[in-house]
């Protein structure tokens, strides 16, 4: 079995819902043991042209399947939900393989660690919750000291929310 973490988003409908319903799709597989999701956070765009603030979150998952077999159930999901990669940037929902155990690869399709975490806040808060003293195998720095680094080098909305209606 392999620890992996996965990062959820979503800029179009009801983000926490779609953030749920893909959690429960991929904690379905029988190849999937669920460990944890945190809780979402409302962020604004980051290097997009979209103005519609997305909901995102980090899952933590024990896996049996390769990391392009996880990539592939992933894909799935989005596509399942209805996500199109050709229509533009803004997304039903969004699922990246962040960390899957210390693995380092890049095989074009499949890059891990994720090439942009430690640059995203909104990766990071959530990420936090989960795996405060995780350790990036390239960076060789905490999830917590990445999340605190960035807080000085990058001015990112973000807000915590509850999985409930209430924010």
């Amino acid at each position: 079995m392999a620890l992996a973490f996965i990062g959820l988003g979503s800029n179009i409908g009801d983000g926490r819902k779609n953030l749920r319903a893909a959690w429960q799709e991929l904690v379905a597989s029988k190849q999937v043991i669920r460990l944890g999701l945190s809780r979402p956070y409302s962020t604004a765009p980051l290097g997009m042209e979209s103005e519609q603030w997305f909901t995102n979150a980090v899952g933590a998952i024990d896996t049996a399947l390769s990391p392009a077999k996880l990539l592939e159930l992933l894909l799935g999901i989005e596509q399942k939900m209805g996500r199109d990669r050709s229509q533009g940037e803004d997304r039903i929902v969004d699922l990246d393989i962040l960390y899957f155990n210390d693995q380092v690869q890049n095989n074009g399709d499949l890059i891990i660690p994720h090439p942009e975490m430690h640059n995203r806040l909104f990766v990071l808060a959530p990420l936090e919750e989960l795996a405060p003293d995780h350790i990036h195998p390239v960076l060789s720095l905490s999830t917590t000291a990445m999340r605190k680094k960035l807080l000085v080098a990058a001015e990112q909305s973000i807000k915590r929310l509850t999985w409930s209606d209430e924010t």
